[in-house]
């Protein structure tokens, strides 16, 4: 066919695809070897061949953390009231109003050292009245997971934190 005979309907149309592969474009290439180039030349000049003598400066005390606490030292009551309670009590000891009763100003926590030890070891369930609101929430018992010295730390920081002044709890008189 000559190029005068095309019909307009033909010349409109696209050419077939042809199969095969088609070049990589250069700027591909082209970053591609910029990235290499960078890349070597940044483990040449930074020494990460070659690993640091010295490391960071901590010896192999520190890298191991502290040592477990000796049988008979002070229990931190704090570490054991947020490790445990806090989730439902709130670090201000407000607890969650209708949900967790608080324990900063509970007759609760004010009253005998022996009552709020049971609640803690022995767990509470069913309604609970606490400043006079009612609360028919749950407590896990802690008894399985406490020892006398962590029962005592922790109750002698609730009796003693966010207002309360009531005397310490001896290991002794949870046991």
């Amino acid at each position: 066919m000559k190029p005068d005979e095309i019909h307009p309907q033909q010349a409109r149309e696209n050419p077939e695809p042809r199969e095969g592969t088609s070049p990589v474009p250069w700027f591909v290439i082209g970053l591609t070897a910029a990235l290499l180039v960078f890349g070597v030349i940044y483990i040449a000049r930074s020494g990460l061949a070659n690993p640091p003598q010295w490391g960071d400066g901590r010896s192999a005390a520190e890298l191991r953390g502290a040592a477990p606490a000796a049988a008979g030292a002070a229990v931190d009551g704090a570490a054991v009231f947020a490790a445990r309670c806090v989730a439902c009590h709130q670090a201000g000891g407000a607890g969650i109003p209708g949900v967790f009763p608080p324990l900063a100003g509970s007759e609760w926590v004010l009253g005998k050292p022996a009552t709020l030890a049971a609640v803690v070891l022995h767990g509470a369930s069913g309604p609970l009245t606490v400043k006079g609101v009612r609360f028919d929430g749950a407590m896990p018992p802690f008894g399985a997971q406490l020892n006398d010295a962590e029962l005592a730390a922790v109750l002698t920081h609730i009796r003693s934190s966010w207002g309360n002044s009531a005397p310490p709890v001896d290991a002794a008189s949870v046991a």
